[in-house]
């Protein structure tokens, strides 16, 4: 697929949100003044090291070209030292709190900030979402997180423990916790997007009807159940697309990608 073939213009600037050497971010910016709203990207994989920020680098070079500033975040993955549980959220949640060290030195509007993900960055934009509704004392808990002002997931991993029953990735899900949700129930409940609605924030989901990486289904019954608790969520379910579409900006769904975003804003 194109996307994942062809190399994408180089960000404005690659910044380091850490000490640690998977601890960074690329941010490019629209042309003018500012302030300008922001698009955290969190890039898929299935957690695993061996995939990277890359592949989404075409969906953050098109965005800035609407008037969204993009925050690309890298994190140590399944395969690095630290990844998983929990350095992996403890990652992405350090990288988006960042843009409150970026906004000091960019024209950014913190209060106008989306967070976009594919797949298991789907996963990991809603649960930035869901930051504030850990309890204070658990794990992963912060006392201030960056708030946002939507959540758009593209084929996200939505449900940790359902993608657990489906052995999604070949049971990745077991491994990015470190085990089923009969032994760690706690981070299942921690880190699982669909054990910590309802967000109480604007929520896209963007799915194809013939992903077979992600099933739809998990986006119909996270946006059923979102409505059920009165949360503003909506579901675009994509007839005939796949897994990759939502991340090409050549693609026909990508119109709905970018009106997800600016939905949310």
């Amino acid at each position: 697929m194109w996307v994942l073939e062809t190399p994408a213009p180089p960000a404005d600037a690659r910044i380091p949100y850490g000490p640690l050497p998977h601890q960074f971010g690329d941010l490019r910016l629209p042309a003018g003044p500012g302030p300008h709203p922001v698009v955290v990207v969190i890039h898929g994989g299935f957690w695993r090291a061996k995939y990277d920020l890359e592949h989404v680098a075409h969906l953050c070079a098109d965005l800035p070209r609407r008037g969204f500033a993009t925050w690309s975040l890298e994190y140590r993955r399944v395969g690095h030292e630290g990844g998983g549980w929990p350095g992996t959220l403890e990652d992405v949640a350090l990288g988006a709190d960042f843009l409150r060290t970026l906004e000091r030195s960019h024209a950014l509007d913190l209060s106008r900030v989306v967070a976009l993900g594919h797949s298991a960055g789907g996963h990991l934009a809603m649960w930035l979402g869901a930051r504030h509704r850990l309890p204070p004392g658990g794990p992963l808990h912060s006392v201030d997180p960056l708030r946002l002002r939507g959540v758009v997931s593209l084929a996200g991993v939505v449900d940790l423990e359902r993608g657990f029953e489906l052995r999604l990735g070949d049971g990745i899900v077991e491994t990015f916790l470190g085990g089923p949700p009969a032994s760690v129930p706690e981070r299942y409940r921690t880190a699982s997007p669909a054990a910590l609605q309802p967000l109480g924030l604007p929520q896209v989901l963007v799915h194809g009807t013939k992903d077979d990486t992600v099933p739809v289904s998990m986006s119909e019954a996270f946006c059923a159940r979102g409505r059920e608790l009165g949360d503003p969520i909506r579901c675009v379910t994509l007839p005939g697309a796949g897994h990759f579409e939502v991340i090409d900006p050549r693609s026909r769904e990508w119109t709905h990608v970018v009106e997800a975003v600016r939905s949310c804003m």
